[in-house]
């Protein structure tokens, strides 16, 4: 269905591909996305936007450079939690990437991060796990954590999914900080990227994950929590540390709460 290369700009082919039902161009990227509807589908395509366009952060062929991790990525690790990409097209003004559409809110959105919280503890644990999941996926394939927040997820109340987007900003491999402070959200960072020169590795994904939780999840149980302090405290050597304490913790925290809803009063 979809061509391997295009000579027009992105917009005008995806205007002769289906309808353009949402245009995203605000991010400070610089990049811009769209929502088309065809016949059969709707997809999300992301662009490097406007090549003449200097204001973001980054030029146009660091934005091209980022799509194209972006593309490894996702050829790299399969997971629910990702949306599929179909393909890739070139075209004059870059890559368009090709992803499948996933409804939800942008928990960077106040108003839905905060209904997300005010969900059942056991909610937000599900999708904290299906989170945690993705990244022992990617860890595995050698991707490091980089500027990751709460603007990187969609949930879908609804369907109660959780969906991961926007992770152009992973590396392959562990990395060093050359910026000092880093692209990111500080409640999300983890100290090496705010340090020039620092070593950035799993760890740091570790560190990142335990912050989204302390974030997203308002009461963690005790167990939970403790593990979150640890990750963020004395560290974890490395992320898969990190996910096997918190499976163990969970494993701990389901029977607990197994144990009491099971408890009749007067059988104690």
């Amino acid at each position: 269905m979809f061509p391997g290369e295009i000579d027009v700009p992105p917009a005008t082919y995806l205007d002769q591909l289906g309808t353009i039902f949402t245009r995203f161009d605000t991010q400070d990227s610089g990049n811009i996305a769209y929502g088309v509807q065809t016949d059969d589908a709707r997809y999300f395509v992301k662009t490097a936007g406007d090549p003449s366009y200097t204001r973001p952060y980054l030029d146009f062929d660091g934005r091209v450079a980022l799509l194209r991790t972006a593309a490894e990525l996702a050829a790299s690790v399969t997971h629910h939690t990702m949306p599929a990409l179909h393909t890739v097209i070139e075209s004059p003004a870059g890559p368009l990437l090709v992803y499948e559409w996933r409804d939800g809110d942008l928990l960077h959105d106040p108003p839905a991060r905060e209904r997300f919280r005010a969900l059942p503890t056991e909610e937000i644990l599900a999708a904290l796990g299906d989170l945690y999941e993705l990244h022992v996926a990617l860890d595995s394939a050698g991707w490091v954590e980089g500027d990751f927040y709460d603007g990187a997820l969609l949930y879908d109340f609804a369907a109660r999914r959780l969906t991961a987007i926007d992770l152009d900003t992973y590396h392959r491999g562990p990395y060093r900080n050359t910026m000092g402070r880093m692209f990111g959200s500080e409640r999300f960072m983890a100290p090496e990227e705010l340090t020039l020169g620092a070593p950035v590795d799993s760890r740091t994904t570790a560190y990142v994950m335990a912050r989204t939780a302390l974030v997203l999840l308002p009461e963690p149980p005790p167990a939970l929590h403790a593990v979150l302090l640890e990750a963020t405290t004395a560290r974890f050597p490395s992320y898969q540390a990190f996910y096997d304490r918190w499976l163990t913790a969970s494993s701990t925290t389901a029977d607990s709460v197994t144990n009491r809803s099971t408890c009749t009063p007067g059988s104690g």
